[in-house]
Formats: C-alpha cells, sequence, structure tokens
C-alpha cells in the first residue's frame, strides 16, 4: 500500500518494503529492503540494505535516523551495500556472521532486540545458508490486499494488535522456492528451520515479508508448502539414484531431476541437488 508516507510502500503496520533495482532470475523483482519503525517512533530499522546502489540507498536513509542494521544472510544482494550504508548512516550493522557486523555485536538466535520503538526476535535459520536468519515482529499487521491490493481505512489487516510477521530474507520467498546454497547450506538444518518457523506461525495467521518476491499471508501454511516440497524434490532425487546408481554425480541427477531448469538458475539447481544428496548419504549412514 503506497501511502506516501516515506520510501516504497507500507506492507504492515510496522514495515515498508523498498524493492532494490537488481532484478534477475535469482533475485526475482529485486531485493527487497525492509524499513521498520514502530507507529510514532522517530528512528527506523533498517533490513538488508541490499545492493550498493546509491538511489536505493538514499531511498533506505530518506525514512528517519537509522537506528541498526540487520543482515538476513551474507550473500551480496543483501550485502553489497553494507560498508557504504554504515558509512552514510552511522548505524550499527549486525548479522549472524561475524564478518558482516559493523560497529555492532553478532545476533544470536533467541535474542530479542529493542530498537525503532519494536521488539524484534532474532531467529536463527540456518539451511539457505549457515548465517542465515529471520526476524520476528510481534503484534505487527499485514496491510490489507498487500503491497499493492486494497486496504480497508485503517489499512491493515484486522483492529488492534495483529497476530505478527516474520521477515524470513531468503529462508521463505514471496514466490517459487529458495536453494540450499551448498557447501555453505545444507538440507538438514534447513528443514529443521522451516519446522521452527512453522511453530511460529502456529497459531496465525503469522504474515511472511520476504526477502525477494510478494508478501505472504500465512507463515505455517507457506512452511508446509515448502516442507512438502523438499519431500517430494528428496523423492525424485531418489528415483534418480535408482536409475542412475547410488554415485551419481551431482550433475547427472540435476539432469534428470531439473530436466525443466533455465540455464540460468542450472547452478543453482545443482546446488541444491548437491545439498540433497549430502542429505540422503547422511541418512543412509547415520553414524558417519
Amino acid at each position: 500500500m503506497d501511502d506516501g508516507a516515506g520510501p516504497g510502500v507500507l506492507v504492515s503496520r510496522f514495515a515498508r518494503l523498498v524493492l532494490a533495482p537488481n532484478a534477475g532470475p535469482m533475485t526475482l523483482g529485486g531485493t527487497n529492503s525492509y524499513v521498520l519503525r514502530a507507529p510514532g517512533a522517530a528512528g527506523v530499522v533498517v533490513v538488508d540494505p541490499g545492493p550498493a546502489v546509491a538511489r536505493h540507498l538514499a531511498a533506505l536513509a530518506s525514512a528517519g535516523p537509522v537506528e541498526l542494521v540487520l543482515v538476513s544472510h551474507h550473500h551480496a544482494d543483501h550485502t553489497e551495500s553494507l560498508a557504504a550504508f554504515h558509512a552514510m548512516t552511522d548505524a550499527p550493522v549486525r548479522a549472524i556472521d561475524p564478518a558482516l557486523c559493523l560497529g555492532g555485536e553478532p545476533l544470536a538466535g533467541g535474542e530479542r532486540i529493542r530498537a525503532a520503538g519494536l521488539e524484534i526476535e532474532v531467529i536463527a535459520t540456518p539451511g539457505h545458508t549457515a548465517d542465515s536468519a529471520c526476524f520476528s515482529l510481534p503484534g505487527d499487521a499485514m496491510a490489507a490486499g498487500g503491497p499493492t491490493g486494497p486496504s480497508d481505512s485503517a489499512g491493515l489487516v484486522g483492529s488492534g494488535s495483529g497476530t505478527g510477521t516474520v521477515l524470513t530474507g531468503d529462508t521463505i520467498l514471496g514466490s517459487g522456492t529458495t536453494i540450499i546454497a551448498d557447501p555453505d547450506g545444507a538440507l538438514g538444518p534447513y528443514l529443521d528451520s522451516l519446522e521452527r518457523l512453522r511453530a511460529v506461525g502456529t497459531p496465525g495467521p503469522v504474515g511472511v515479508l520476504p526477502g525477494h518476491g510478494p508478501t505472504l499471508p500465512d507463515l505455517a501454511a507457506i512452511c508446509d508448502a515448502y516442507l512438502a516440497h523438499r519431500a517430494e524434490r528428496l523423492e525424485q532425487v531418489r528415483a534418480a539414484l535408482r536409475t542412475l546408481g547410488a554415485d551419481a554425480s551431482p550433475e547427472a541427477v540435476t539432469d534428470l531431476v531439473y530436466a525443466d531448469t533455465h540455464s540460468s538458475v542450472r547452478g543453482a539447481a545443482e546446488a541444491s541437488v548437491r545439498a540433497q544428496l549430502a542429505y540422503l548419504r547422511r541418512e543412509s549412514s547415520p553414524s558417519e
């Protein structure tokens, strides 16, 4: 919902989405940077400032004094601008990975951060990458109809305190499914992270503010869909191994399981296959 009150679009009571100009096969429409603030608060929290594009960073900084920058994971489409944005705003940068932190301490799962009038809970969600994190906003409420749809007079779903939202980075996307970035990412931890997020989303609905693509209304439902997709892919990989042999290469399995995948995302498909093969081989040799 474009309310004209700040950069980007209002997607929830506490969050504005500022879309970075870096659309592509791996980024969908671009990286979703978020500006977080409780109503009436002076300062803001910025999540994933994204690519080092001057006009994008200027839009983020225009929202108000930046108290804190949070990072969902280390991939460059989310972090390329960290040093420049830190220099521009002097705001501390915090991430799971200490190497990304600038003037702030590393994040820890379960930590509760108070900034911009909000309480933000850090949820460690390794899997897409080892350092992936999500950020829960209790009491938040999604904009009615999503960021581009119709809204009621308040512009929010329901009234009073909302059932919350979670910023999911690349752990959950607004369309399609994410990759497991082997060897940094791993499927076992990713499945555990989806279960953890499903628990956060129950009861709900808890809104989803993803790192790419449109917002989603129900965290638990999308976690169920992702878990079902992963189970289906694992069965396809098992079937490929029955056809090709237990020692089949990731490339050969990718040819069979992801036969229709466009060349622009072939590398991502192979990374996910490597992660699935590692998971299945560990499953068959639990003592290793």
